[in-house]
């Protein structure tokens, strides 16, 4: 048996695939959507070369031509005659749904062609029947909310597995230049004396222990500092609870060279002792 797993994602347009495809990725799985059958030889052959570590593949594949079908079961199987560890996981949900979703979503269905929605549905229906046959395990999402979505893939193929930890980006920021448009919880930090107005510090940046040092002898950094951390500790767990993978915090500033800086160095301790701290950015520090 070969170290490398397969996990072939299909079913109903509309159903969740494309949402399944993200969840293993922030799994670890390495992902390719929308893949031909006729590459998954080549795909495999590339992922056991010595050079690779990748033993985890989720794939999103979209059959919609009767004549795909043979094709993609006569690959399928071979692989699995190889030693290949191959799964296939078939999405699907109500028609009312689906009708539901295309509309709220306004997207066309690929299949309607200028037709009634229903059309569509039924044909792809058809199409796919032989696939959803074969599938390992069929999951019916017309009940699920997208967290449910998440925590029902997490329980079917992670579980014993520890969950892993959202990924957190820091980021200081100048209020003149505006705010970051990729962060989701922001900061305003000043309120803290600002070193711009102490000659030795005014050229300094908030990555120099001189500005640290001089915001840190201040009560209300440490004030601001302890209730952060409390704050963090309590919503962070709740963000996990609810899927998020990716968290972006900002920091800002007047500037963004000296408070928003020094305050962002002062919390990567805290964020790097949970394992939650992914990248750091100082926005405007050369600005």
């Amino acid at each position: 048996m070969k170290n490398l797993k397969f996990v072939v994602i299909s079913g109903l347009s509309g159903s969740g695939k494309s949402h399944a495809i993200k969840c293993f990725e922030d799994e670890g799985f390495f992902c390719i959507d929308n893949l031909p059958p006729v590459l998954l030889p080549k795909l495999a052959e590339l992922c056991v070369q010595p050079s690779q570590k990748i033993t985890k593949v989720a794939l999103g594949i979209d059959i919609r031509e009767r004549s795909f079908l043979g094709e993609f079961f006569k690959i399928y199987e071979e692989l699995k005659g190889e030693g290949y560890k191959m799964e296939l996981l078939f999405f699907e949900a109500r028609d009312e749904v689906l009708v539901r979703r295309f509309s709220e979503t306004r997207r066309v269905h690929p299949l309607a062609a200028g037709k009634p929605i229903l059309e569509g549905i039924a044909l792809e229906r058809e199409v796919v029947a032989d696939l959803r046959k074969k599938a390992d395990r069929i999951i019916d999402t017309s009940d699920l909310n997208v967290h449910q979505f998440k925590e029902l893939i997490h329980r079917f193929y992670f579980q014993g597995e520890e969950k892993k930890k959202i990924q957190i980006s820091l980021i200081s920021f100048g209020f003149k230049s505006g705010i970051p448009y990729d962060a989701e919880l922001l900061f305003d930090v000043r309120f803290l004396p600002n070193p711009n107005f102490v000659n030795e510090l005014k050229y300094k940046t908030g990555l120099n222990q001189e500005i640290i040092q001089y915001i840190s002898k201040f009560p209300e950094t440490h004030s601001f500092i302890e209730k952060l951390v409390q704050f963090l500790d309590f919503v962070i767990p709740q963000y996990e609870k609810e899927g998020k993978s990716y968290l972006t915090i900002g920091f800002g500033c007047t500037g963004g060279k000296h408070r928003s800086v020094a305050i962002v160095s002062m919390m990567m301790e805290y964020f790097q002792k949970k394992g939650y701290l992914h990248t750091v950015r100082h926005r405007d520090i050369d600005a």
